[in-house]
């Protein structure tokens, strides 16, 4: 058979027929296509030549003029270095990790790109959680940008403390970025305190929270309202005295809301305060940290994880005017604004995601969105994404959602993932020059949650 053969009828994109003997050219691989580079898309065996491949690609320099029948083979390492060499992001640039398709070519993401939405997946053992300790990494120590971090399996609370072995100019580098990152957590002593000041909720907060509704219940709603302009319950150091005065209360709309707080266990909850400083809501706003992470994690029911998701979220976005620059990360994203939310606040916070999708980026708040359930997560808020980083995903329907849903994504690059290693990622958008197969690298800081050891698995003795 003849040499491998391509053809352009566009420029842009390419053909190609090549042999199934000695194939160096897989999806994903580089391709020098004449005195061009391109990458290839597909490759599939042609049905009516045996021993024959056709596939398609895409030539990464612009500018080309339609050819035909042009010799096609494998770049080596070295073209493919010196073209990314040259298509190196003009701003801050994040080393996270190597090509996999060419052994030791380093693969470098364009911060600027992080000022559009950013969809992260992943299933379960795909290192997703690892990769993204790598990015936020990366951005802390390249750039300015402040990052709000909510954390739902504790995975991001030791993102400022260095592994071990890691040392020079980059341990320098990391402990000066790392100074200016936050962690609360609920339960923790009163400076790392996580916790929200409920007076600081709009109407329709303290009504999900409570599952009020303004006209059903008119009467609970109406006490609350006036708590609330009065400043709660004048002396009141919690929500649990709160709700024992209003039991106690002889008025009977204040007896039915303290029997509200009370049947719902809402004032049981550790994340209220009264007039306490340092709330998420102070820390999310402007002036706050360069960095913080919210340790939902650490929180003890599910209902406080939601109030607490969802007031950084109202909070960012009360004060979206202020237009100081945020990424938004929102870490097992299913649950914090799922596609069918499953009680009011989550609604709330599902609401609160939608309108930074579609609005934030002209005031400076961008979401990184980061999931194993694809299919679960808000459909508005996953359109608005422009860049994808795609890690092993064994589910073709989610593949195909996504191929569906993030069209600029190539479909078959898309459904590559179903093969992934752990660590191997698709990186197209805004963030990368071109769609690349990805090995992202060694962390910096120390990783945090962690799998259960498996010594159960062991062998035993006798």
């Amino acid at each position: 058979m003849a040499e491998a053969s391509a053809t352009s009828i566009d420029g842009s994109t390419f053909s190609f027929h090549a042999s199934v003997d000695g194939l160096e050219l897989q999806p994903g691989s580089y391709a020098s296509v004449g005195e061009h580079l391109g990458q290839v898309h597909t490759v599939e065996l042609v049905a009516e030549e045996r021993g024959s491949v056709r596939g398609q690609g895409m030539l990464l320099e612009g500018g080309v003029t339609p050819f035909h029948d042009v010799a096609i083979a494998r770049a080596d390492e070295a073209r493919v270095a010196e073209w990314l060499e040259g298509t190196r992001p003009k701003r801050a640039a994040l080393d996270v990790g190597e090509l996999t398709t060419e052994h030791g070519v380093r693969f470098l993401l364009d911060a600027g790109g992080f000022d559009r939405h950013t969809f992260f997946c992943g299933q379960s053992g795909s290192g997703k959680s690892y990769a993204l300790g790598a990015v936020l990494e990366q951005l802390l120590l390249e750039t300015s940008l402040r990052i709000v971090v909510l954390d739902p399996n504790s995975d991001f609370v030791r993102i400022g403390s260095l592994r071990e072995g890691v040392d020079g100019e980059v341990a320098k580098r990391y402990r000066s970025a790392a100074e200016g990152v936050v962690v609360r957590r609920g339960g923790s002593a009163d400076s790392e305190r996580l916790h929200v000041r409920f007076t600081d909720f709009e109407a329709e907060e303290q009504a999900a929270v409570l599952r009020l509704d303004p006209i059903r219940d008119r009467e609970e709603y109406g006490v609350l309202v006036d708590l609330v302009e009065q400043g709660l319950e004048s002396g009141a150091s919690s929500a649990g005295e709160i709700a024992e005065r209003l039991l106690q209360a002889s008025d009977p709309e204040r007896r039915a809301l303290g029997a509200r707080l009370r049947n719902l266990g809402v004032h049981r909850w550790q994340i209220w305060s009264t007039g306490d400083e340092g709330s998420i809501q102070d820390l999310a706003g402007g002036g706050g940290p360069r960095g913080l992470v919210v340790d939902l994690g650490s929180l003890e029911t599910p209902g406080e994880k939601a109030i607490a998701a969802e007031s950084v979220l109202a909070a960012l976005w009360r004060r979206r005017a202020e237009r100081d620059p945020v990424l938004i990360v929102i870490d097992e994203a299913h649950n914090v604004c799922p596609r069918e939310p499953a009680d009011e606040v989550t609604a709330l916070a599902t609401e609160r995601a939608a309108q930074i999708a579609a609005e934030g980026r002209k005031f400076g708040l961008y979401l990184l969105v980061s999931t194993q359930r694809p299919q679960r997560v808000n459909e508005l808020v996953v359109s608005q994404c422009d860049n994808l980083v795609l890690m092993r995903m064994s589910s073709a329907a989610d593949r195909a959602y996504l191929a569906e849903t993030m069209s600029f994504a190539p479909g078959a690059l898309v459904d590559r993932a179903g093969a992934f290693r752990p660590g191997e990622a698709l990186v197209v958008g805004k963030v990368a020059s071109h769609p690349a197969f990805v090995r992202f690298g060694p962390r910096i800081a120390e990783e945090g949650g962690g799998d259960v050891p498996s010594s159960w698995a062991d062998a035993g003795t006798p």
